[in-house]
């Protein structure tokens, strides 16, 4: 007898009609109808009479609603624990790394989400470079990271994230780049560059470029977009950088130009390959996981 059948002949008998039943439980009339008489014909005994328009109880119907109140109720009961100890299992602090991207704002959603199901989890967010939080996703200090592409992933399981990150120059809004819808390679020959200190980047730049390496004037360095901000408005230097981290940008001191031809990458969520997680983890990963399932 499944647990199923019995839900919807405890309803009817509530209910009293077919009609009714069928919508509180929201399925078809004749569905619910062929339901009840599989379940009498399983039991071979009937289970209602009808008068005046309703369904009443026989005495073996009497009887069944009686027990399929005790069983539904501790049906009701064994799945509220298992959903308990599934919420008392999944707590702790969930160490996240973040670099400057677009993208970053993905990894919000799903942790707001995951904080309100489990209100024993709390959160540590650390923003840095690639570099910067590939190291302390080495060591063990984050449990997740999202990094932007290139990243070297052989260490890692990874998530590709489908929103793709524009890379172009961020310049000073009087320079000639400020000037220009796109970049291409040869606008930026003796242009005063400021690149990531992560090689990848570089050499992402000088395949587009279809340049060898040292071939563009780097003058500077840097990690975050936030620190060199002063230097490109003082024209010390345009940046390599990419679209998403622009956004809050003062318009009448920089402007973001991108690549032509387009250069994109995508922020991946990454975690290390032998490392066990946590059920914590586990389920912060299952949810990025069922997010771009399609």
């Amino acid at each position: 007898m499944e647990i199923r059948l019995l839900k919807y002949f405890w309803t009817v008998a509530e209910v009293g009609t077919v009609s009714g039943a069928a919508e509180v439980l929201h399925i078809t009339q004749p569905t619910l109808s062929r339901q009840l008489q599989a379940l009498a014909d399983e039991l071979d005994t009937p289970l209602f009479v009808r008068e005046h328009n309703r369904l009443v109880l026989t005495k073996a119907g009497v009887f069944l609603k009686s027990r399929a109140a005790e069983i539904l109720a501790l049906t009701q009961q064994t799945e509220q624990e298992f959903i308990d100890q599934k919420h008392a299992a999944i707590s702790g602090n969930l160490r996240i790394g973040c670099v400057e991207a677009d993208n970053s704002d993905t990894m919000a959603e799903i942790l707001e989400e995951l904080v309100q199901d489990y209100p024993a989890v709390t959160f540590t967010v650390i923003t840095g470079d690639g570099a910067q939080i590939s190291e302390q996703l080495d060591k063990g200090l984050l449990d997740v990271a999202i990094l932007i592409e290139p990243i070297d992933t052989a260490k890692y399981n990874t998530l590709r994230l489908p929103r793709a990150e524009r890379w172009g120059i961020l310049t000073s809004a009087q320079s000639l780049l400020a000037r220009k819808r796109e970049i291409h390679p040869a606008d930026l020959q003796d242009v005063p560059l400021m690149l990531s200190h992560r090689p990848l980047v570089e050499a992402m730049l000088n395949e587009w470029a279809g340049t060898d390496a040292g071939q563009f004037r780097v003058v500077g360095r840097y990690n975050l977009n936030f620190n060199i901000q002063p230097l490109i408005e003082r024209q010390i230097g345009s940046a390599l950088s990419i679209q998403g981290v622009t956004q809050d940008i003062d318009s009448s001191k920089l402007k973001f130009v991108p690549l032509a031809p387009a250069l994109t990458t995508h922020c991946v969520l990454t975690w290390r390959k032998e490392r066990v997680v946590t059920p914590l983890v586990s389920e912060y990963l299952r949810r990025f996981q069922a997010a771009f399932a399609n």
